[in-house]
């Protein structure tokens, strides 16, 4: 294995471990040589982490709710206490309330920001607080990698996922900022955008074909534990489309167009002639984001 992806010596939380992507980042970090800190909410946890002891590999389960804010320090302290150290986030814990607008009850609302964006938040800033207090301690650089999980929902705006796309929104930004805010003491961050066969998507993706399951959610953790190496220190701040045989790295957004007063101050009549001329017959469905998400597949590809 060589030295630049091995993570022999490395010790990662990765949260929603119990099952589906998080089970299988968990097992890929195991088998790249990390320790593991599983966690999630139910038995799960356990299981996943009696299957990376019994390949070989290092382990503890810590169960809990990340949306709970303290469970980032618990989550953190375990890695510590357990291999002495902490290098790599994966924040993957999610849960699912989809609904129309106008469907969309409080509860709805809170359960997803909550387990997604806050739970994000919780572990990042408790591992951010350590890798700071580490760096400090040394006088330089610590090894930090953060691995947020997003959705292309968040560009696209999924109909009946407000809640969903929001919270995923709210994680490329908490991404962002960790990755300017943090760079200095050495941490990267990035963000993915998986597409997976989970327990989570099983009413989204069909089943697996006579061919290669290109939604195995193998093919994303094994981007993952890329992200996690030492190879990865190059990249941070950036939001990967990740997906059977591509990874797509997205682009800032662009102006499309500027629009100027006349005079140096719009008014609404002014507003209506200059934009209406841009908007009028235009498809009320090519929104902000419009982009194809199919081109995704073929679109700025990069092959050997």
């Amino acid at each position: 294995m060589g030295a630049d992806t091995d993570l022999t010596g490395r010790t990662a939380i990765v949260t929603g471990a119990g099952g589906g992507l998080g089970r299988s980042e968990a097992l890929a970090l195991a088998q790249r040589g990390a320790a593991v800190v599983v966690n999630d909410v139910g038995a799960g946890a356990e299981a996943v982490t009696a299957e990376i002891t019994a390949a070989g590999g290092r382990a503890v389960a810590v169960p809990g709710d990340v949306g709970d804010w303290s469970s980032g320090e618990r989550l953190v302290d375990a890695a510590v206490a357990s291999f002495g150290r902490l290098d790599v986030v994966v924040n993957n814990a999610g849960v699912l309330r989809d609904r129309m607008l106008f469907n969309l009850s409080e509860q709805d609302w809170d359960d997803v920001v909550r387990v997604h964006l806050k739970g994000h938040a919780a572990v990042s800033r408790s591992a951010a607080a350590h890798w700071r207090a580490e760096s400090k301690r040394a006088g330089a650089a610590v090894y930090g990698r953060v691995i947020n999980t997003a959705s292309e929902a968040f560009l696209f705006g999924a109909p009946g996922q407000p809640n969903y796309s929001a919270a995923k929104a709210g994680i490329v930004a908490l991404t962002l900022s960790t990755a300017a805010g943090l760079a200095r003491y050495g941490v990267r961050a990035n963000a993915i955008c998986p597409r997976a066969r989970t327990g989570m998507t099983a009413d989204v993706f069909d089943g697996p074909t006579d061919g290669p399951d290109l939604l195995d959610p193998e093919r994303v953790a094994t981007f993952v534990s890329y992200l996690a190496a030492p190879a990865a220190e190059d990249i941070s701040g950036q939001v990967f489309v990740v997906y059977g045989d591509m990874v797509a790295l997205l682009a800032p957004p662009a102006v499309e167009r500027k629009f100027v007063a006349a005079d140096g101050t719009f008014s609404v009549e002014e507003l209506d002639r200059t934009l209406s001329a841009h908007f009028t017959g235009r498809d009320p469905h090519r929104t902000f984001a419009a982009t194809d998400v199919a081109a995704l597949d073929t679109t700025g590809a990069t092959t050997p």
